[in-house]
């Protein structure tokens, strides 16, 4: 008997839990190839509000980066070169800078090394809320390529030569 209580007591308890489980809804997944990518609203270096969906129809390699990082810097003329070459093919970058300081140190920064892509800035609370969207960056730089539709192609984490990141960027500026 006591047999027969303890099944019925374990039956019971497993369709409360496959009851509760089945009816919670499932995070979207974020920052993940294959999703689309998060619109943020962030301000350039001349204080002008710039949004990923200005971007639509185009290709965009987005960049999460600081002015301290190494292998940021490393990866600046490489950036550099893409935009010069391939700006009028549709490609976008966006760099957006995190725990860099201030909009005017990160503008010395961008002259110095002679930046030519939009690199975006913000409050720190709403950057770092940002990187969650993307599924939390836990090293920079980071990297995403994403296509004309707002989709995430592929993201790379850490410093890439320029030749990686065309070898992708190639197979969605020339559709």
């Amino acid at each position: 008997m006591k047999n027969k209580y303890f099944l019925l007591l374990i039956a019971l308890i497993v369709m409360v839990f496959w009851t509760l489980a089945c009816g919670q809804k499932k995070a979207e997944p974020t920052g993940e190839i294959g999703t689309k990518a998060a619109d943020f609203s962030l301000i350039n270096l001349i204080g002008k509000e710039v949004t990923l969906n200005q971007f639509r129809d185009k290709v965009v390699l987005l960049n999460f980066w600081a002015t301290w990082c190494g292998p940021c810097k490393m990866e600046i003329p490489d950036f550099i070169k893409i935009y010069d070459k391939h700006q009028k093919d549709g490609l976008e970058i966006v760099g957006i800078t995190v725990s860099s300081g201030s909009a005017a140190s990160i503008r010395q920064f961008v002259e110095k090394f002679g930046i030519n892509y939009t690199v975006l800035t913000g409050d720190e609370k709403y950057l770092k809320d940002l990187t969650v969207k993307y599924g939390g960056i836990r090293g920079i730089p980071t990297t995403f390529l994403i296509d004309k539709k707002g989709i995430i192609q592929k993201k790379w984490v850490g410093a890439r030569a320029e030749r990686i990141f065309m070898k992708e960027i190639d197979k969605y500026i020339s559709n």
